[in-house]
């Protein structure tokens, strides 16, 4: 089986990073993971990528004097290692336009909330502020707008009463590795249609969009 060429973009742990190396060691996963580009150089991702035998590159940020440099360093990077899909592991830098239009419809993106609701920073605080009552992640397809794209999968957690934004992280974070993972499959296995801001699965993927959404099981 030929397999996609996948880039991994992380800035940190790489919890989502170890999720996808984990899924690609399955001989019938449809893709594989041939780099991983990291902005920060002590990134523990990188380790992660190392020990599994995955090349790793550290493309810092504050070696450009603006975002299209770094983003072309990132894009060369990514050619050069025969990457036709990117995934966004942690990583904590804006692409611009140009790169989002330039590998439109090839970037997956993972957020820790139910978009298009609560994008951007400081997410479960804002969840906890305006009192609803459910979460969750997404996976979503990158437009250049700030998580913003056609949402591929999604997985629910129910806001506990008390909850602090670490303990309503903490129950996301358990849901991500199985969202992460199934999106990939579905976008490098062809099984997704794109139309405008809809993204929609062939008849035999149909109802995997949804991820667990009573929250993650228990042993």
């Amino acid at each position: 089986m030929d397999r996609v060429r996948v880039g991994v973009l992380i800035s940190g742990r790489g919890s989502n990073l170890e999720a996808l190396m984990a899924a690609a060691r399955a001989p019938d996963y449809p893709a594989e993971i041939v780099l991983v580009i990291s902005n920060v150089a002590g990134a523990k991702g990188l380790d992660l990528a190392t020990r599994a035998g995955i090349p790793t590159r550290v493309i810092s940020h504050k070696d450009f004097p603006d975002r299209a440099a770094f983003d072309a360093a990132l894009d060369t990077a990514l050619r050069e290692a025969g990457a036709t899909l990117v995934c966004l592991a942690g990583f904590m830098r804006l692409l611009g336009e140009k790169f989002a239009e330039d590998w439109r419809d090839r970037v997956l993106n993972i957020h820790p909330s139910l978009l298009p609701a609560f994008p951007g920073l400081d997410t479960h605080r804002k969840v906890l502020e305006a009192g609803v009552k459910i979460s969750g992640c997404t996976v979503h397809i990158v437009r250049p707008e700030l998580d913003d794209g056609p949402i591929l999968v999604q997985a629910a957690v129910p806001v506990a009463e008390g909850d602090t934004p670490e303990s309503l992280a903490a129950r996301i974070l358990e849901l991500e590795p199985q969202c992460y993972p199934l999106a990939l499959r579905l976008l490098a296995s062809g099984q997704v249609r794109i139309q405008g801001r809809r993204a929609s699965l062939a008849a035999a993927s149909a109802g995997t969009g949804l991820v667990n959404p009573a929250g993650p099981k228990r042993p």
